[in-house]
C-alpha cells in the first residue's frame, strides 16, 4: 500500500526526521488558507497522486507549455490560482502512463533555499535479505538518467538485521553523499531516523528525493515516497487508515475485499490460477503462444466457491478481457471444489468468452466430470502448454 508525500512526511516527522512546513488542500480555498499559514515568500504547490515524475508532468488540456505538477510561486494569490488550476485535472508523468491521474489533493509547502540536492532511499533487498540505503549525491527529478547513464554514482549500503543501523552505518552514508563536519552528522542522525521509521512501520520503500542542503547549512527531507507491506498492515491500523482508495484500481480493490491477489495487466486473456508462481509461469506461457494475459489473479491455496466466483466476476469486468484461462493446481485445494466454482461462476455471470480449465491434482477426475457434465461450453486441457494454446486458438477463433 502506497500513501500520499504529505503523509509520508507527517508519519516522518514523529520519528524525527526534518521536513518543511505544509499542509494538505482539498480545495483552492483550503490552499490559499494553508499558504496564510506560512512564512512565505516562496510557496511550493505540490499534485499528490501515487507517482513520481509530477514536477516534469503535464496536465491533460493545458498545453505542451503549462507548468507541471510541482509549481513554486512567490504569493497567497498565485498558490489559489495554480490550486484551482490543478484539482480536478489528470497528470501525465512516465511513471502513471498515457492515462494519467487525476489530482484530488494537493500538499501547499514552504519554499526552501536549495544549495544541493540528495538522494536517498531505504528498501528490501532481497538478493542479500537485509533493509538497504541506496543514496547519490545527484538527488532530484533526474535520478533515474543518473542510474542509467551513471551508475557509479550510486552507492548501496545494507544493514545486517543482527545488528541493525550502527554508528559506521550514518558515516559510510555521510561519505557516499561526500558530507562533512555537521552536515555529515546531520546525514547520519537522519539516516538513524529513516531506518526506524522504515523498520517499525513495515515499510517496503522509503524514497527521500531530494535530500536538499539548504543555503543555511541545514539538511531537509524535501519530497518522500512511502509503500508498505500489505501483509503486516494489520498491525498498523493508523497506516491503513491513509489508504487513498481512489489512486487505486477498482478491480484490485473488489480482489482485495475476497483476499484475491489481483494486478490488472494490458493484454486480452483473463488468467485465475492458485500460487504466485504458477500464476507466473501461466502468464510466461501465454505469451509464449502470441497472446498477452490482462492479468495476474491468485486464488490462493485455500479458494471456495465463492471466492471462484468473485474471481470470474474481476477478470469479466475488464472489458479488454476475450477469453480466460483457469490453471489450478489441487494439493490443499480440491479440484472439484474449484470445478464447482467454476460452473457456478460461469452460469451467474453468464460467461460469453471462451473459457479453458487445466486441472490437476487431488479430486482431479471428478472436477473434469463435474465440468464435464455442466453442460456449458467449457474447454478441458490436459496440461498448461495444451491448456495456454487452446485458449489463445479459442480467442482467434472467436475474434
Amino acid at each position: 500500500m502506497n500513501i500520499h508525500e504529505y503523509q509520508a512526511k507527517q508519519l516522518l516527522a514523529k520519528f524525527g526526521a526534518p521536513i518543511s512546513a505544509g499542509f494538505p488542500a482539498f480545495t483552492a480555498e483550503e490552499a490559499e488558507a494553508a499558504a496564510k499559514q506560512l512564512p512565505g515568500p516562496v510557496y511550493v504547490v505540490k499534485s499528490q497522486i501515487h507517482a513520481g515524475g509530477r514536477g516534469k508532468g503535464r496536465f491533460n488540456g493545458l498545453g505542451a507549455d503549462a507548468k507541471g505538477g510541482v509549481r513554486v510561486v512567490k504569493s497567497v494569490e498565485e498558490v489559489k490560482t495554480n490550486a484551482a488550476e490543478m484539482l480536478g485535472r489528470v497528470l501525465v508523468t512516465h511513471q502513471t502512463g498515457d492515462a494519467g491521474k487525476q489530482v484530488n489533493r494537493l500538499y501547499i509547502e514552504a519554499g526552501a533555499p536549495i544549495a544541493k540536492e540528495y538522494y536517498l532511499s531505504l528498501l528490501v533487498d532481497r538478493a542479500v535479505g537485509r533493509i538497504a540505503f541506496v543514496v547519490s549525491t545527484e538527488g532530484g527529478m533526474d535520478i533515474e538518467e543518473v542510474a542509467e547513464h551513471t551508475p557509479e554514482k550510486i552507492h548501496t549500503i545494507s544493514i545486517d538485521p543482527a545488528s541493525g543501523f550502527m554508528p559506521h552505518h550514518g558515516r559510510g552514508i555521510a561519505a557516499a553523499l561526500k558530507l562533512e563536519g555537521d552536515l555529515a552528522k546531520q546525514a547520519a542522525k537522519i539516516a538513524q531516523q529513516l531506518y526506524t521509521a522504515f523498520k517499525t512501520t513495515d515499510a517496503a520503500l522509503l524514497e527521500v528525493n531530494p535530500l536538499v542542503e539548504t543555503t543555511d547549512g541545514k539538511l531537509i527531507v524535501l519530497d518522500a515516497k512511502m509503500g508498505f507491506d500489505g501483509n503486516a498492515l494489520f498491525r498498523h491500523p493508523d497506516i491503513m487508515e491513509l489508504r487513498d482508495l481512489s489512486e487505486e484500481d477498482a478491480m484490485e480493490i473488489e480482489a482485495s475485499k475476497y483476499d484475491l491477489a489481483y494486478v490488472k495487466l494490458d493484454g486480452n486473456i483473463g488468467c485465475m490460477v492458485n500460487g504466485a508462481g504458477l500464476a507466473m509461469a501461466t502468464m510466461d506461457i501465454i505469451k509464449l503462444n502470441g497472446a498477452e494475459p490482462a492479468n495476474f489473479l491468485d486464488v490462493g491455496g485455500g479458494a471456495t466457491k465463492e471466492k471462484v466466483t468473485a474471481a470470474f466476476k474481476i477478470i469479466l469486468n475488464d472489458p479488454a478481457v476475450e477469453g480466460i484461462l483457469v490453471n489450478i493446481f489441487g494439493g490443499i485445494m480440491r479440484c472439484d471444489i474449484i470445478a464447482e466454482g467454476i460452473v457456478a461462476a460461469a452460469r451467474e455471470v453468464n460467461l460469453s468468452v471462451p473459457l479453458v480449465v487445466r486441472l490437476e491434482g487431488t479430486n482431479v477426475e471428478l472436477g473434469k466430470q463435474i465440468l464435464a457434465d455442466s453442460g456449458l461450453p467449457i474447454v478441458s486441457a490436459d496440461n498448461l502448454g495444451d491448456a495456454a494454446k487452446k485458449i489463445v486458438a479459442q480467442v482467434k477463433k472467436a475474434a
